[in-house]
């Protein structure tokens, strides 16, 4: 787990959780790699433990839509038409490092998920932002609210994510947030669990309140990790 930094802010009880939930994904999930790329077990083993991380105080059957892992060596080009959203199709070039299929797999470019599980201080991880979207599918659509545990908590996250959602679409939600965040609610929650693994000090000190509502649902505190 060298390659993998958050690694070495788990205590011992919860690296040994991370290995068990690491062994299923790895036996239960169907793995390719695209065309003419060799998918090795060092690349499998790092995107199983970030997408293991993220789940690791919540339910592994929050994966049971993960149909499969597809890995790419870098940047996939998609061609064709495909949905958008709102009955909306599109047959534009689109360049991406990665893709979360509605019942389906999660795609993966492996040059990108090995920079954000060895630099987190970028903020960036596309294993959690794929991965993120695949939780919030789980309630029929991806419209940025994962399942949540009480009509409390659905009030609290709504109400604290739509401020911060609303501050980034009017270029108020500072530099700490990608502003992709800003595409949609869907976009802002894989954002932002992108963030609160990766840099949840920051993200704790800028948007408490945001924090405080992702460490609720995750039932993880990355902060106090580090």
């Amino acid at each position: 787990m060298q390659s993998f930094a958050h690694w070495r802010t788990l205590d011992g009880d919860e690296r040994r959780q991370l290995e068990d939930v690491i062994r299923v994904i790895l036996v239960d999930k169907y793995w390719e790699a695209t065309h003419g790329f060799t998918l090795t077990d060092e690349m499998r083993v790092l995107i199983a433990a970030m997408a293991s991380l993220i789940v690791l105080g919540l339910d592994y059957d929050y994966y049971h839509r993960v149909t499969s892992i597809i890995v790419a060596p870098s940047t996939v080009t998609l061609a064709g038409d495909r949905p958008v959203g709102e009955g909306l199709y599109t047959s534009d070039r689109e360049w991406v490092i990665g893709q979360a299929h509605y019942d389906g797999p999660v795609l993966i470019a492996w040059d990108a998920a090995r920079r954000g599980a060895r630099y987190p201080e970028r903020g960036r991880n596309v294993v959690y932002h794929e991965f993120a979207h695949k939780l919030d599918m789980l309630g029929g659509s991806v419209d940025g609210t994962p399942p949540l545990g009480s009509k409390e908590e659905y009030r609290r996250w709504v109400e604290v994510c739509q401020a911060e959602y609303e501050r980034i679409r009017r270029g108020e939600g500072g530099e700490l947030l990608d502003p992709y965040a800003a595409e949609n609610p869907g976009e802002f929650f894989a954002v932002v669990t992108e963030v609160f693994f990766s840099l949840p000090l920051a993200l704790q000190a800028e948007m408490p309140h945001l924090y405080a509502v992702f460490r609720d649902f995750y039932r993880q505190d990355p902060a106090n990790r580090e």
